[in-house]
């Protein structure tokens, strides 16, 4: 085993882009937070922060041999991620030459923001198949007009919740193929397809051309975004959904959606493939249900997660962070898996969807149990027991260290407790006024029981482990506080989207707007992709 100080060999750029041209098996990881990440990465550079290695890495990296590159920009956060895959059983594992840096001197392309690679082939389906769309104020003429309008929302029901375009109704992209026949069943009616900005607009009103669907289609250009800029009003607050689907209708665009996933290139498979599939030490394989998360928990196949598809085309490089690894997308209509399976062909992964199945094969109900490595045996701490400790206890006496998301803790922590982020431990420490021992905790307190070791090593003291997390003091209805009230790490754990909420600064929003703009040059100069569109 690899000890703290051993070194980890390093990969080039060139290795790394002619694996990626040659569509080799590869997964190139940025370990720092997302913040940082979204400033500048590699094109297919997936974001896994060394804070919370151990919660994702076995469902995203599931095949202990598949070829790892982390990196970093100096941090040193990458030698310490490298370690400890290799520590979790992970054989084929090197840091970038030079880290993000040696990428740039080398002539890579970098990428700002999240999602990146789906944004930019959203740019290019819409630059090669010229995706109609209309502006803010086409489209709110028409709906204050009156006119024979619809406005679906592709975006997941939480965004739709927060803000929507008026009229709109929540149908997440990868379900507008199957739905639109029960929401448009007039031919004559204009749809309209919006988004936060501008991918899944444009992902979502191409599918339906390339369905074939009669209706004029046209996506909202810019989404939520372009109607703010035009100073225009949105609705909060909405609950619109789809409503159930005829059988007929259903079977339409079944047709329609294996047609169009044969001409991108889709693959069939059974279930005695993926069987056989699983059993590949040297492919890896994701099994992906792209039905929605309420479907999924009602019944799925045992080996699958839950991969709405739309958030899988805007989220590839989260959901599937191996380049060049084999997609196997199921749903129990014939639509969704075969419209998703169409758009990640054409992003170049080699995709199968699985038929032949019924319903016995979804004989698994409720969320998957993400597959994580043994935690290591810690002392607990009961709520109620903490609680009187530091009513008892002299002030400083017992630290509490909060290892949950930053808005999770200025929303509410236990009162005094201090946000640090995982990886940032022993920096945090030099914030935090010294102890006579320490407790952890976060949301459920999994991440913490990780982090415990950690932190004992760090300080000599003491360290016990909130049980149940914050979640159970605030269950025994024990006292919280919010706001940024002892931040010993800054808050770079999540990306602010200029896309996402409702007060985002005009210039921030047309900032982003421009900078997709331009995300077709730089696929050009990147040269990586071998994205191509139907």
């Amino acid at each position: 085993m690899t000890t703290d100080h051993a070194p980890v060999r390093t990969r080039s750029y060139a290795s790394i882009r002619s694996a990626l041209v040659a569509r080799h098996e590869i997964a190139i990881l940025d370990v720092r937070e997302e913040d940082p990440h979204a400033k500048a990465h590699p094109l297919f550079a997936s974001n896994l922060p060394l804070s919370r290695l151990e919660l994702d890495v076995h469902t995203r990296l599931p095949r202990l041999t598949v070829p790892i590159v982390v990196f970093d920009y100096g941090e040193g956060l990458a030698q310490r991620a490298a370690r400890k895959l290799v520590e979790l059983g992970y054989t084929d594992v090197a840091t970038l030459e030079g880290g993000l840096r040696g990428w740039e001197q080398a002539g890579g392309e970098l990428f700002r923001d999240v999602n990146s690679a789906s944004k930019a082939f959203g740019e290019l389906v819409e630059a090669q198949r010229h995706t109609p769309s209309l502006p803010a104020e086409a489209v709110k003429d028409l709906i204050d007009r009156g006119e024979n309008v619809v406005v679906l929302d592709a975006r997941r029901f939480d965004e739709y919740a927060t803000m929507n375009i008026p009229t709109g109704i929540s149908v997440p992209g990868a379900e507008l193929v199957l739905r639109v026949g029960a929401l448009a069943p007039d031919p004559s009616t204009r749809v309209i397809v919006n988004c936060a900005g501008r991918t899944r607009s444009i992902i979502g009103a191409q599918s339906l051309v390339n369905a074939g669907i009669p209706n004029p289609v046209a996506a909202l250009r810019n989404g939520t975004i372009g109607w703010t800029l035009a100073g225009q009003t949105l609705e909060r607050g909405s609950a619109r959904r789809f409503g159930p689907v005829e059988t007929a209708t259903r079977d339409t665009a079944a047709a329609a959606a294996r047609t169009v996933a044969n001409r991108a290139g889709v693959r069939r498979a059974s279930a005695a493939d993926l069987k056989t599939w699983f059993a590949d030490d040297a492919r890896t394989t994701y099994l992906l249900d792209v039905r929605t998360p309420e479907e999924f928990e009602a019944g799925h196949l045992p080996e699958a997660q839950s991969a709405p598809g739309g958030q899988l085309v805007q989220e590839t490089e989260v959901v599937v962070p191996v380049r060049g690894a084999r997609v196997v997308l199921v749903d129990d209509d014939g639509v969704r898996a075969n419209m998703t399976g169409s758009w990640l062909a054409q992003m170049n992964h080699d995709v199968y969807v699985i038929d032949g199945l019924d319903a016995r094969d979804f004989s698994e109900t409720g969320p998957r149990a993400a597959p994580r490595p043994p935690a290591p045996p810690v002392r607990e701490v009961l709520p109620a027991e903490l609680s009187r400790l530091l009513d008892a206890s002299p002030p400083g006496d017992i630290a509490v260290l909060d290892l949950t998301t930053s808005a999770r803790y200025v929303s509410a922590h236990i009162p005094g407790a201090w946000f640090v982020l995982r990886a940032d431990l022993e920096h945090a420490l030099a914030t935090i006024p010294p102890a006579r021992c320490y407790v952890l905790t976060c949301a459920s307190s999994t991440l913490a029981r990780y982090a415990a070791p950690e932190l004992a090593a760090l300080t000599g003291k003491p360290v016990d482990v909130l049980a149940g997390g914050t979640s159970a003091w605030a269950a025994q209805g024990l006292p919280l506080e919010s706001g940024e009230t002892r931040l010993a790490s800054p808050r770079i754990d999540r990306y602010r989207r200029p896309y996402e909420g409702t007060d985002n600064p005009r210039e921030a929003m047309q900032g982003y707007l421009d900078w997709e703009y331009g995300l077709v040059a730089q696929l050009e100069r990147d040269g990586t992709h071998g994205f191509r569109v139907i």
